[in-house]
């Protein structure tokens, strides 16, 4: 059954926003995980548009459950992970100019750095995931790279509409039997919300599912008890009872 891992950072945004104390996405993250977070998720990005170094210093202290640091290959970030000893790390590719992470890392191309940095991070204790798109080739090229985990994209699946996002669905199946079969394991996270999450959460080999934006959106109105305690029963197919208008304000990207 997969787990519920809750990514803290557009909570961080809104901070941002106005460069104030809060809301403290560390205490938001301690409710999150009082609510049944298995564990909490945050980006650090170079630019530190929302997460700061300070957050994820805390949130290794603070947290019950477990952190996954997600950072982009930029040395400066990697010494940070290395010095913090995560419980794991989720490579990611990263652009100024986005407002999310827009598609998976291209292991294929970017092969000989992760080979560099892959054997770093797992040596200092960390899980290291590869956040890639359902692509075979993909793949197959993070299980050279020497990744323990791949994060299957499921942005495409979450933006896709009647046939197509079937189409996209079996792409995640699909890679995630390689996956396996190439001794992987598997998380899935990106734009998943409380109207699409259902069948990614019954993927087969799927572990962890990292999921934000949809959760913070839904935290604004109903509280994080409610947004965490609704997410994290329908990742465990557990039947939920809501209003249909609140279900329209969540359906959003991480």
């Amino acid at each position: 059954m997969a787990k519920l891992h809750v990514n803290i950072d557009h909570v961080a945004t809104l901070r941002q926003a106005r460069r104030e104390a809060f809301p403290d996405p560390v205490a938001w993250a301690l409710a999150a995980e009082r609510a049944g977070a298995a564990g909490i998720t945050a980006h650090l990005r170079l630019d530190r548009r929302h997460i700061q170094d300070r957050d994820v210093e805390r949130l290794k202290r603070e947290i019950a459950t477990r952190l996954n640091f997600e950072l982009s290959l930029e040395p400066e970030i990697v010494r940070i992970a290395l010095r913090l000893r995560p419980h794991a790390v989720c490579l990611v590719p990263e652009g100024r100019q986005e407002i999310t992470t827009e598609g998976g890392l291209d292991v294929v191309r970017e092969m000989r750095r992760l080979c560099r940095v892959v054997p770093h991070l797992a040596e200092r204790g960390a899980e290291v995931s590869l956040f890639i798109d359902p692509d075979e080739r993909q793949v197959l090229a993070a299980a050279r790279a020497g990744a323990e985990f791949v994060e299957l994209h499921t942005g495409s699946y979450a933006r896709a509409k009647g046939p197509a996002r079937k189409r996209e669905l079996a792409r995640l199946v699909r890679a995630a039997h390689v996956a396996h079969a190439e001794g992987l394991r598997v998380n899935a996270g990106h734009g998943l919300d409380y109207e699409n999450v259902g069948p990614v959460a019954r993927l087969p080999h799927v572990e962890e599912l990292n999921i934000g934006f949809a959760i913070v959106a839904r935290s604004v109105f109903d509280g994080v008890a409610v947004a965490v305690g609704e997410m994290a029963r329908l990742v465990r197919g557990t039947r939920v009872r809501r209003a249909p208008a609140k279900a329209a304000l969540t359906r959003s990207v991480r």
